[in-house]
Formats: C-alpha cells, structure tokens, sequence
C-alpha cells in the first residue's frame, strides 16, 4: 500500500506498474486469480507515459526490523555507462527485458530470472553492475550489511537473514549481497563450523522463496569458495575477468580522455593501465584530472608524472624502466 501511495504522489507510472506486478502475483500464488485479473486489467487501462524507467535514487522507507540491516545506495550508474564483455552485457539487458515483460512471460506460465551471481576480480564493476540493473529496472538498490547480519549468537545471523529476505519478498528492489562467500562457504569444508552450515542452508531457502519480481545479485571474488549448492541457485552467472588492453581504450573513449583533454594517444595510455582494474584506473583518471584542474603543470606533463606512480604501484615489467616506459607514452603523444 505504500508503495502504491509513493507512485501515485511521485506519478511514477513504473514504479506502480512493478507494485501492481508484485501485487499480481503475490495473489496468483494464492489462487486469487479474479483478483490478480482485476489488477491487470486496471493497471492496463492507464497508459504509461514511457518505457524509460526512472534512476533509482534512494529515500525507500525502511522498516525498523532491516533498517540497521541494509543499506540503500543510489542508482546512478546505467548500463550504458559500463564497459562490459559483450556476452556479459547481452544477457544482462535479456534480464532487464525480462523483467518488464513479466505480465507476458507469467501470461504463460513462466517466471522472468532474477538470481544473479558475479565472480571475478576486486575492481572490475561487479558492484556497478549490480548498481546499474538497479537503475535499469528503477528500483530501490539494497545492499546487505555484514558487519550488522553476521552474529556470534547460535541461530541470530539466520534470523536477521530472514528478516531481510521477508523485506525483499514486500519490496521490488535489487538485492546485493557482495564478498558472498562470507555466507555462502562450502558445507563440506571440514573447518567451518556448524552454524555456518546452518546460515548456509537457511540462506539457501531464503533465495528459493524470494519472488521474481525481487532480483537478487551476489558478487565473488573467490568463486571457488562457494558451496556447491549455492550455484544451482543462480540463473546467470557472469565473469567479470580483467580489462584488457581494448576494454581500456573503450573505456577511455568513453569517458572522454581523448588527445584535446590529456594532451596523449588513448591508444598509448590504455597500454600503459594493462595490468590494472578498472577501479584503479579511474582512481588514476581522476588524480590527473585533479592535477589539471589545479594547474599542476601542462596535461601531458601530469599524465607522465602519475605514470610514473602507476608503474611503481604494479612493478616494471622485465627489462623495462619504470620512467622509460612512462615516457613512451608521452612520446606518442599528440
């Protein structure tokens, strides 16, 4: 009811058609199919304005029982800001397709997909993506405290994960649970105890319970971790590997670090940041931004200069100089 309250006073035709949508099929697993019919029926007799959905920007009211549990994190970065493998980027629009189409997709007797898990190395946009099916969808974007869920107490961390999870069953949202394998371990791993193999099997139900119009996304920097009954649960599972050489010059002609505003080749610097992260490599876009902004000596001068940090912070590779290579840089600059 509130959230039907907050679309009408917002007039977000997407927000109401998600909470119809939960609505609907909240009743239809109750077998309250002339109800669920009412609803679809009245929600298709408002025309919606536009497909677009709005950015999830925060101000969900949280209830008191998850309110020190969950954070919400605003929305603000779309797809369409990512560089992603390819493969990796289709499957996540069909998930976001799926999503709005999940009247015709119920119609027929199917559900669309919402568990997803990330694996792959710190940095590399695990959680962005995770924030910008958040924003595609137009929901709120929660992320699960572990530092407040996780308890010494014999059976509290299981509660608190219950009580999260019956919070996402009554909110549409994007739930991230990121270093999943914090909860997820391996229940065969002889040095675990046994309460973390009883919040493993609780979180497990708790995932099969969570409706579809719920999406669900965990991240992994050690995949391997997981137990082995965690992974049936997910319906995509993506690699997030490191950028190569290419993903950094699409990254960077994205941001606009072109020649006008860096004084240098793209091409040059996105060799150079090989070896890095994509978190890494923003952090270093923006320290020679900072640099410019500041007037801390011409562009090519600052890019040189932070190369140099950037080389000294992974090593030189075999036989190479640490200024040398910093300079070819600038050397094939513009």
């Amino acid at each position: 009811m509130i959230q039907l309250a907050e679309a009408g006073a917002q007039n977000d035709h997407a927000k109401l058609e998600r909470t119809v949508a939960a609505l609907v099929a909240e009743a239809r697993a109750k077998q309250h199919h002339t109800l669920a019919d009412r609803l679809s029926k009245a929600l298709g007799a408002v025309a919606p304005p536009s497909r677009q959905a709005p950015r999830a920007v925060g101000g969900t009211f949280l209830p008191d029982k998850v309110r020190d549990l969950v954070i919400e994190r605003p929305a603000r970065r779309s797809l369409d800001d990512l560089v992603l493998p390819p493969e990796v980027e289709a499957q996540v629009r069909d998930l976001v397709e799926e999503q709005y189409e999940a009247d015709r997709l119920r119609a027929n007797s199917l559900e669309p997909r919402h568990r997803v898990m990330l694996a792959g190395p710190p940095g590399n946009g695990k959680t962005t993506l995770a924030e910008a099916i958040a924003s595609a969808l137009g929901v709120p974007f929660m992320t699960i405290r572990y530092d407040a869920v996780i308890d010494s107490y014999l059976g509290e961390t299981s509660a608190r994960l219950k009580r999260v999870f019956e919070f996402a069953r009554s909110t549409p949202c994007v739930l991230f649970l990121d270093e999943f394998d914090a909860l997820g371990k391996e229940r065969g791993d002889i040095h675990e105890t046994g309460e973390i193999k009883r919040v493993v099997s609780s979180l497990l139900l708790q995932m099969d319970d969570l409706p579809s119009y719920t999406v669900i996304v965990c991240a992994s920097n050690h995949p391997e971790l997981l137990d082995r009954a965690v992974w049936r649960r997910f319906q995509l599972r993506l690699e997030l590997p490191m950028p190569t050489r290419a993903d950094f010059r699409r990254w960077l002609e994205h941001v606009g670090a072109d020649r006008k505003a860096l004084g240098i080749d793209p091409t040059a610097l996105a060799r150079d940041l090989e070896g890095g992260s994509f978190a890494e490599a923003e952090e270093f876009l923006m320290d020679v931004k900072r640099k410019i902004v500041l007037a801390k000596g011409s562009p090519k001068a600052v890019v040189t200069q932070q190369l140099k940090a950037w080389k000294g912070r992974f090593g030189p590779k075999a036989g190479e100089n640490v200024e040398d290579g910093a300079g070819d840089t600038a050397a094939r600059a513009g």
